[in-house]
């Protein structure tokens, strides 16, 4: 499959794709929020294209555990510049990383070209809409409230991502253009964060491309008893391991040394 994103084209499958994080808040988990220095995100974001991203994620709200939510008008205060920029002079689809309808319709006027939302439109459904309207991508992301499942983790993960996908493509996005996320992370404990990883493969019978964060993520510090500044190596090793099994695009903190980790991994597949 292809799909045409913001001007480029992505060929699902001949290799794996790298997405920058540009975080725009002051509580990032992993260390890297920028708060509301607009000109730090956009300079950061230039800085991974010229290490090799191939598209970039803005954020203006922090989803970790325990994040304090911040308003719609505050959110859009934080991306609209930075979307904008980005968007301008970067050259690569920008993305944005809300499960907000008006945040997105905001930063679609932007220049957003990918919608990624980590709610997998339970929270917006209208989303799907705007993604369609405008001819952008979508990223849907397993999430939920709490660690328990009724069945197995990977059929449930499976429904919720199959089922997001299909509303998606009912709404008028082109299929190639519907991607999928497990959630790492999210709504997950350690442990089944790293069956998800194991199983990755398993997620190809949804048919759509397959994004994946890993990136200085918990599950890694917490295996490895190490800090968010020092899960580097984490990072790397669970990169190489989606993309083995079948990642289409590996989201990322650490893109210079992650798109290097991303061409042997895919040498190798």
């Amino acid at each position: 499959m292809i799909a045409e994103i913001g001007g480029r084209h992505f060929e699902w499958g001949a290799r794996t794709y790298v997405m920058g994080i540009v975080n725009v808040t002051p509580d990032s988990f992993s260390g890297d929020g920028l708060g509301t220095d607009d000109d730090a995100a956009v300079a950061q974001g230039l800085r991974m294209v010229s290490e090799g991203a191939d598209m970039l994620d803005v954020g203006g709200e922090s989803t970790r555990p325990g994040h304090v939510p911040v308003t719609v008008a505050e959110e859009i205060g934080r991306i609209q510049s930075v979307v904008r920029q980005l968007a301008r002079e970067s050259g690569v689809p920008v993305s944005i990383d809300t499960y907000k309808q008006e945040v997105a319709e905001v930063a679609q006027a932007a220049g957003a070209t990918i919608l990624n939302d980590v709610w997998g439109l339970t929270r917006s459904p209208e989303i799907a809409q705007l993604a369609a309207r405008h001819g952008c991508a979508l990223v849907l992301m397993h999430n939920q409230d709490g660690t328990e499942y009724p069945g197995d983790l990977m059929e449930e993960i499976n429904r919720f991502l199959a089922e997001a996908a299909a509303r998606g493509v009912a709404a008028g996005v082109p299929k190639e253009k519907v991607i999928v996320d497990p959630g790492i992370g999210f709504g997950k404990t350690a442990d089944q964060s790293w069956e998800v990883m194991r199983r990755f493969a398993e997620l190809k019978e949804i048919g759509h491309p397959i994004l994946i964060g890993t990136s200085r993520k918990s599950f890694i510090g917490k295996l490895l008893d190490l800090p968010v500044s020092d899960r580097l190596e984490g990072t790397a090793a669970t990169v190489v391991a989606a993309v083995l099994r079948g990642a289409d695009i590996v989201r990322v903190h650490d893109v210079l040394q992650m798109t290097r980790a991303v061409r042997i991994a895919d040498r190798l597949r």
